[in-house]
């Protein structure tokens, strides 16, 4: 018998082997391995940029179609053309655009996972957290924490539309989902505006306050003024670092680790004309550009990026920015998730 008669009898011999322990529910780690255990991350997660300027008629169409108390979240999820019918833009998280008209509430409800806005489009709306409303402005950074009852109004004269990123994906794969409507579709107002940013965001907490770790943060609003104004003040006196310009990540006061256990969220600015070095990390990314026009490259593919852009990058995929003018990007990954299990890593090239 010649080898090329034994090879296929051999793979003959295998594949029925395979069937037969199919029916017990098993399969052979031999197979996979090289995919469940790569030597480096291969994610199915693709690059992909949303220009704002191509789909904001296609939110706005949305607002013509279904009311925000019929939908109860009116939104377009960004999918990831690499994960389409998963409701994911990479395999930890989850990303959509969310439009709220003038005179609409979308109701009040309570969920597990962990929920950020970042106000894109318009102004004269609110979000609600336990009964405490903050007035949504563009460029700010809303936080709704898990399990806290949150709402949205606008009793403004203007379409409202933010980019809602959630821990879904995640949640979902731990089988930990509890949600809940409530009787109301709004909740009692109980604090002034900006209560919380009072007590808990200006280097101060109450005499009594004491916060696990793991705990969301009680302040739930980053002022776009105030990020801004910090980083025009850290540029004015500082060289930009090589990789990332000038880049902050937002903190929970009270700790100083992330405002969301599973979700970390940064604002960069980049010099006009800066340009970074290559960089990669494994906690894929979602960038949003919030002022100014740059380049991003990533694994050697260039695309424009303008105001209000949104932009995923995978995981351990290199990538790099140009800026035009000077340039703030806004953006929110996995990263506490994957220290806090060891995983997390980064390369600068």
């Amino acid at each position: 018998m010649n080898s090329r008669n034994t090879g296929l009898d051999s793979q003959l011999s295998r594949k029925a082997y395979y069937d037969r322990i199919g029916v017990d529910n098993m399969t052979p780690l031999w197979e996979v391995l090289g995919a469940l255990v790569p030597h480096s991350p291969k994610s199915p997660a693709v690059a992909h940029l949303w220009k704002y300027a191509d789909v904001r008629q296609r939110v706005m169409e949305a607002g013509t179609l279904i009311s925000a108390a019929e939908a109860e979240r009116r939104v377009l999820i960004l999918e990831n053309p690499g994960l389409r019918g998963q409701s994911c833009i990479t395999q930890s998280l989850y990303a959509g655009l969310q439009l709220i008209m003038p005179g609409e509430v979308a109701p009040a409800h309570r969920h597990t996972q962990s929920a950020l806005r970042l106000v894109l489009d318009g102004e004269g709306a609110y979000t609600a957290v336990d009964g405490e409303r903050t007035t949504m402005r563009r460029g700010d950074f809303i936080i709704t924490p898990a399990w806290t009852w949150h709402d949205h109004g606008n009793p403004g004269d203007q379409p409202v539309v933010w980019l809602d990123g959630l821990d879904i994906p995640i949640v979902r794969f731990l089988d930990a989902g509890f949600a809940e409507k409530s009787d109301s579709n709004y909740q009692a107002v109980v604090r002034p505006e900006g209560d919380a940013l009072a007590r808990y965001g200006a280097n101060m907490v109450p005499v009594d306050f004491y916060q696990q770790p793991a705990e969301p943060t009680k302040v739930f609003v980053y002022p776009w003024e105030r990020t801004l104004a910090s980083l025009k003040s850290i540029a004015a006196g500082s060289e930009p670092d090589a990789h990332f310009g000038h880049k902050q990540r937002y903190v929970n006061p009270a700790t100083g680790r992330s405002p969301m256990p599973t979700i970390a969220a940064f604002s960069q600015l980049l010099p006009a004309g800066f340009e970074t070095r290559p960089y990669r990390c494994t906690d894929g990314t979602v960038y949003v550009c919030l002022s100014g026009k740059a380049e991003a490259s990533i694994e050697g593919k260039t695309v424009r990026l303008d105001e209000n852009d949104v932009m995923v990058v995978p995981s351990w995929h290199s990538h790099q920015f140009r800026a035009g003018p000077d340039t703030v990007l806004f953006s929110y990954s996995d990263r506490p998730v994957q220290q806090a299990l060891g995983l997390w890593r980064e390369h600068r090239a």
